[in-house]
């Protein structure tokens, strides 16, 4: 009797190398596929792959063609919180469960995006360039602007928009946030309206799945909403900010 296949999908910066002793301790086979993540047309599958009963999938682009390839996968596990690169309305369809992994760098990426504020409101890389060519403080081309006067906007309020408020309460003189689907603000959080979130935020950091809904958020609109000065943080999906318009507003000033 062959053993259940697991495919890990692609590699990412993930090392599948534990999942995989687990899974064959486990009793199951396992197979590193390298996907794209555009439609599969452009790659076929490595050979096995079609007995699949379950997939892990990093970036790759999983839909009906990668689908209608292993019609025996009744299982999809993301690595990562967001489920945007499986097409979830074909697995609902084919009765496949969808899971994703939660809260696995809550605290990673929430030390993240207040490093990236805090190297962008004190200069870090102009300081760096300024200092390396022999100059000091009066050769900053700005002069940084203290944080204890900033509001930090929070565009979500997941875990880890909570864990960054959390962490940068003490820094700064307000945090807010928006979310339609928050109606209890975590402690030393303002849950202000979307309008609001933006013409507020000294530094606006963004925290939402990319879905259709989402997917441009940060348009024009949202660009010009913003007060001059104001520095954006995004440590979601790259989606989210239409490119263009943010050209434009860096064109801009």
């Amino acid at each position: 009797m062959n053993r259940p296949l697991v495919v890990f999908t692609d590699q990412t910066d993930l090392d599948c190398r534990p999942g995989m002793d687990l899974l064959r301790d486990a009793g199951c086979d396992t197979l590193l596929a390298d996907l794209p993540t555009e439609p599969l047309a452009e790659r076929p599958l490595p050979a096995g792959a079609e007995r699949a009963v379950a997939l892990v999938v990093g970036y790759a682009r999983i839909d009906d063609a990668v689908l209608d390839l292993m019609p025996r996968v009744r299982c999809i596990a993301t690595m990562s919180a967001g489920t945007d690169m499986v097409d979830l309305a074909a697995a609902r369809r084919r009765g496949v469960w969808v899971g994703n992994l939660v809260d696995a760098a809550t605290e990673e990426v929430a030390v993240h995006a207040l490093s990236l504020m805090l190297c962008l409101e004190r200069r870090l890389v102009e300081g760096r360039e300024t200092v390396a060519a022999g100059g000091w403080t009066e050769d900053l081309p700005v002069v940084p602007r203290g944080t204890a006067g900033l509001t930090l906007g929070l565009f979500g309020c997941g875990r880890i928009a909570r864990r960054l408020g959390e962490l940068a309460r003490p820094l700064v003189a307000r945090v807010v946030a928006h979310d339609p689907f928050v109606t209890t603000p975590p402690d030393g959080v303002e849950l202000v309206d979307r309008e609001a979130l933006l013409a507020e935020s000294d530094v606006l950091s963004l925290h939402l799945p990319l879905t259709p809904e989402t997917a441009g958020t940060m348009d024009r609109a949202a660009f010009a909403a913003l007060r001059p000065g104001a520095v954006l943080i995004n440590p979601s999906r790259g989606e989210l900010v239409d490119p263009d318009a943010l050209r434009e507003a860096l064109d801009a000033g």
